[in-house]
């Protein structure tokens, strides 16, 4: 399975729904926390044009955020994405 990076802030409850549906995948999850690493997280907006979390990359790829991977999730796709 490809290894998911996610940037998050701890509070919020779309990060944790996101979280959830990744872990219960049983990916490899590389979890950035936004309010402890910045300068990080700006250099990620500035690469996506999002400016919210979470942020979702699954190898490179940047998929979007909790809903869009709710919707990979329902049609199928994020399964293979992450094969």
């Amino acid at each position: 399975m490809k290894e998911v990076t996610i940037y998050i802030k701890s509070y919020c409850p779309y990060c944790k729904k996101a979280l959830a549906l990744l872990e219960s995948k049983g990916v490899e999850l590389k979890i950035v926390d936004a309010m402890e690493e910045p300068e990080l997280f700006e250099k990620i907006k500035e690469q996506t044009g999002s400016r919210t979390v979470p942020q979702i990359f699954i190898g490179d790829e940047f998929v979007g955020g909790c809903d869009d991977v709710h919707a990979l999730d329902s049609t199928g796709q994020l399964d293979a994405k992450l094969k």
